[in-house]
């Protein structure tokens, strides 16, 4: 069946951006690959929300682990039929791709406030945020970054990490989309087959 193939291969994209996404967002709490700002709470608030661990990470492994197995699955096999079971399992795999985009979303969502308001940094002998009234315009203008002296290059952690985060849950609500599609015709096409092979049956 194509559609359970073209799934497959969305789960395993899926799976590696959520893998990315989680490694990621682990990072966050290691400026520099030092451990004692996580240890003095001097971290960005928006680290705290998990959204690349539980957002863009364990929800998508959700739709990941379902298309993946979508090729073989042979659910129910209801009306005597193998491919009336798959479409039982593509119309089951819209279900997870919502999920997913919901939890791609968050990280989405989450990251790009993050990247707005900016890092918690040392700004003049204070932890502060001192670009979070800036509406973002310090990420084009990189000579206020030296305003955050602790950290080192705290900035640069941030919005590399941050914007990855940004660009892997948009990528990851792109498939989840394309499976919500890919489930539908699936399983609506495998349902008609379903219906016309009972007709013969009956026959």
């Amino acid at each position: 069946m194509c559609f359970g193939r073209c799934a497959k291969c969305i789960g395993y994209m899926l799976l590696i951006l959520a893998v990315c996404s989680i490694v990621a967002n682990i990072l966050l709490y290691f400026p520099n690959g030092e451990t004692k700002y996580a240890r003095e709470n001097h971290l960005s608030r928006y680290v705290w929300f998990f959204e690349g661990i539980g957002g863009a990470g364990l929800l998508i492994l959700i739709p990941a682990f379902v298309c993946i197995g979508l090729e073989e699955e042979d659910c129910c096999g209801c009306c005597g039929n193998r491919n009336c079971g798959r479409s039982c399992a593509m119309l089951g795999s819209v279900v997870a791709a919502l999920i997913g985009i919901a939890g791609a979303g968050y990280c989405l969502i989450i990251s790009a406030l993050a990247l707005e308001e900016g890092p918690l940094c040392l700004n003049n002998g204070e932890w502060s945020y001192p670009f979070a009234n800036s509406k973002a315009h310090y990420l084009a203008d990189h000579s206020t970054w030296s305003q955050c002296s602790e950290p080192n290059n705290v900035v640069v952690w941030n919005v590399t990490l941050f914007s990855i985060l940004v660009g892997l849950s948009g990528i990851e609500i792109i498939l989840c989309i394309i499976q919500i599609i890919n489930g539908l015709i699936g399983g609506i096409c495998g349902a008609c087959c379903c219906q016309q092979k009972s007709q013969q049956y009956a026959c």
